[in-house]
């Protein structure tokens, strides 16, 4: 003989200490109505009510005789009367409840209905909600006489208020014509420093040191021209320097300063210095806006386009340094990106942000790893000064292509949502090459190095031939890139896997090309898949 034993309890507003304890709770407690609710039967009237208990036995008796219908088994149902307070069988969607539009979701975390009703002041933005879980567990007990099963239901209601925002992120990248950013004829840098009551003649930016020594006194005679006193915070822009100080130092000037609300300041550097004045930016008056002025090939086709910003964060308990830690996704009013600013790098610095543009390359354009394979070398050894890949427009392609990719993948991303990302490409591994003490490797080519190694690990898999290794090899070394690494070892590998699983949220996701301008994102990859790779990457002639 089988025995199906069915209680169902309605709760109200459990909290979560009561929830822990529900099933104790089911068992000893009657079940348990709010006083609103209550007084709410008791105004009805006698025969309402009654109707109403009527309706309630009838559907409990018809879901009795349809599984005594549909079962050969003998079946005793217990159940406690209730009062259904929704509609089960109301459908997701939107529904009018007099001049109301009221909503109903399910939530995808616990299943709970969730009902919605706009605000008036704020219908927009605001919802007062109601969200109803059904609970159902099973416990069977077998006796030599018989098999028990209970089935306990528990609804429980919550209530509160929703808020929806869609924050308006809009900013433009503008290209500047070549060399003409400072240039008093050109007003794109101040208008980009705002419209200002008549009068008000001071302005703002915080400057890369190296930047100043090359072209301080070129941006102080320009806003002079113009009638503008320029205050200027001058920070050093190594990676050793993006740390909380420097924020601080802004925030102090800042503050010196008396910035308004809604006055944009201006941020000229590389990389480093972007993201550092783009956190103090944010973290000033809760966020005022910022101008980006990249002034290194790495920052015009990197740092200056996403809303990323962020610094390497000194950790106390655990005595180490994280890449990028602390940071926030923060966008800037406007980005000027003038070409002209790379050739006063070096080759070395050039050849660095090549690895960024490789890295796109690799994984979305192989139109783009074309030019890089063609010119790449020449526009490395000419500073992206060539005059005939300037005619041809070979130098602007590059750069446009680049920073085109880079904005479509990150646009549609911009709060990094969904964390399986191809220009995550080159950023497993190299963030804990960079944090090496004493490692000379800079950000490009780290991700370089990266990159690489992944080159092995997608020929491992069998998603590439050696051939495509050889030619991606060999482009790297034309650009003068970095390709291996002496710290890049089982250790550092198989911990920067793990910190790829904590970073992205429980998977390694890390991308591996599948062809030339096409990837994947994988979660699979072992220690022993390292180690075969570590080994193949002796046999290149780095």
């Amino acid at each position: 003989m089988t025995i199906k034993v069915t209680r169902s309890i309605s709760s109200f507003g459990v909290s979560p200490e009561d929830e822990s304890k529900r099933d104790e709770f089911m068992v000893i407690a009657p079940p348990t109505v709010p006083k609103s609710i209550a007084d709410m039967w008791e105004s009805l009237a006698p025969d309402v009510r009654a109707a109403l208990i009527s309706s309630e036995l009838k559907s409990d008796n018809g879901m009795i005789k349809q599984r005594l219908g549909n079962s050969s088994t003998p079946t005793v149902s217990r159940a406690s009367s209730s009062v259904s307070f929704m509609d089960q069988n109301s459908s997701l969607g939107s529904s009018k409840e007099g001049d109301v539009e009221v909503r109903r979701e399910t939530c995808p975390v616990s299943g709970a209905e969730v009902t919605l009703t706009p605000l008036e002041r704020a219908p927009e933005n605001v919802f007062a909600f109601t969200k109803t879980h059904l609970d159902e567990k099973s416990e069977v007990v077998k006796t030599s006489a018989a098999t028990v099963t209970t089935t306990t239901k528990v609804v429980s209601t919550s209530r509160g208020w929703r808020n929806i925002f869609s924050l308006p992120i809009s900013y433009d990248v503008n290209m500047v014509a070549h060399g003409t950013l400072f240039d008093t004829v050109n007003s794109q840098l101040l208008d980009a420093t705002g419209v200002h009551p008549e009068g008000y003649n001071t302005r703002f930016a915080v400057v890369d040191a190296e930047v100043d020594v090359l072209y301080g006194d070129k941006i102080k005679d320009y806003f002079k021209v113009k009638g503008i006193e320029l205050t200027t915070c001058v920070i050093n822009g190594g990676e050793a320097d993006k740390r909380q100080q420097a924020v601080d130092t802004i925030l102090d000037d800042l503050c010196a300063y008396k910035l308004r609300r809604r006055e944009p300041f201006l941020a000229i550097g590389g990389g480093c210095v972007l993201d550092i004045a783009g956190m103090a930016a944010c973290l000033y008056r809760r966020g005022v806006p910022f101008v980006r002025v990249p002034t290194t090939l790495l920052a015009i086709v990197d740092a200056s386009v996403g809303v990323k910003n962020g610094i390497d964060y000194c950790c106390c308990v655990t005595d180490e340094t994280y890449k990028n830690r602390v940071g926030s996704f923060y966008a800037p009013s406007a980005c000027l990106l003038d070409p002209a600013f790379i050739a006063s790098q070096d080759a070395r610095n050039i050849s660095n942000g090549f690895g960024e543009i490789l890295k796109l390359a690799l994984v979305r354009s192989s139109d783009l790893f074309d030019l890089l394979e063609a010119h790449g070398a020449a526009l490395v050894e000419t500073r992206f000064e060539d005059e005939s890949l300037k005619q041809s427009g070979v130098s602007s392609r590059i750069i446009d292509a680049s920073i085109q990719i880079m904005l479509e993948e990150l646009g549609p991303n911009l709060w990094e949502t969904k964390l399986d990302r191809c220009v995550d490409y080159g950023h497993t591994f190299s963030k804990l090459l960079e944090m090496v003490p004493g490692a000379d490797i800079m950000h490009g080519e780290a991700v370089n190095v990266d990159g690489f190694f992944c080159i092995v690990i997608s020929y491992l898999r069998g998603y590439i031939g050696m051939d495509t290794v050889n030619r991606i090899f060999n482009c790297m070394k034309s650009l003068n890139l970095p390709t291996n690494s002496t710290d890049l070892h089982l250790e550092l590998a198989w911990q920067s896997c793990q910190d790829a699983i904590e970073h992205r949220h429980g998977e390694q996701r890390i991308p591996l090309i599948t062809e030339i301008g096409e990837s994947v994102c994988v979660s699979d990859i072992t220690e022993e898949e390292l180690t075969r790779a570590l080994d193949l990457m002796t046999k290149f002639d780095h």
